[in-house]
């Protein structure tokens, strides 16, 4: 019975297991002593569509989230809603607000349960990341990086969206097969339709760039017009 009251004592002076962050291991006790960068996905009920949620948080406090949906209207606009109510919340406090749509909260739920298990981007960072650094995460121009394809077995596939940008032709070679594609960088083009030194097409020509053989191609498809 000795060996067993000693052995209970020994489990209850070990405290919480430690957890990697921001370069150390720490026996978090307290949510305010968590600190890391991480992402987080989630879906709404219907599965229509997806959020990713990046958050930076010092001390327990969340100075820094990014939060990008892609989806129904409401989903794209709850992520405005999201955005305002997030910072300056404690992790615990950001759990258990509405954040207005399924797929942020889902989100939130799964960013959560990384940072208090120690499996952040920052887990051994020493300091962790500044604040900014999930703007990293975006294109050059500070947009969402997103791919949109769409493909049918009679029609083939169609390029609409990729990392680059907006597509505008596809390039194929003797087999109908991709081998690259031209595109417009959608924020590059709104930073040059400023410049009053170009007019409308210059902006446009300016921004508009190619990826891969495009310059081998066999013939050039618009993906929204064939």
């Amino acid at each position: 019975m000795e060996k067993i009251k000693n052995c209970v004592k020994n489990i209850e002076g070990f405290g919480p297991s430690p957890i990697p962050q921001e370069g150390k291991w720490t026996q978090v006790k307290e949510i305010t002593q968590i600190s890391g960068f991480s992402h987080g996905c989630g879906t709404c009920a219907p599965q229509q569509g997806t959020c990713k949620l990046t958050l930076n948080v010092k001390n327990g406090i969340i100075q820094e989230a990014l939060v990008e949906t892609i989806g129904c209207s409401g989903m794209t606009h709850s992520a405005a809603m999201a955005g305002e109510i997030l910072t300056g919340k404690t992790l615990l406090e950001a759990l258990n607000t509405d954040l207005v749509c399924d797929a942020i909260n889902d989100a939130m739920k799964n960013i959560f349960e990384q940072l208090v298990y120690g499996r952040s981007q920052s887990a051994f960072s020493l300091g962790g990341l500044e604040v900014g650094a999930s703007m990293e995460d975006l294109g050059k121009h500070k947009t969402s990086q997103v791919g949109t394809i769409f493909s049918t077995l009679e029609g083939g596939v169609k390029y609409l969206n990729l990392t680059e940008g907006y597509i505008t032709r596809m390039a194929l070679d003797e087999n109908d097969e991709v081998i690259g594609y031209e595109y417009v960088n959608l924020g590059l083009l709104l930073k040059n339709l400023k410049d009053e030194s170009l007019n409308k097409q210059q902006a446009i020509e300016k921004s508009t760039k190619h990826y891969g053989r495009f310059e081998e191609a066999k013939k050039y498809v618009d993906p929204r017009g064939e």
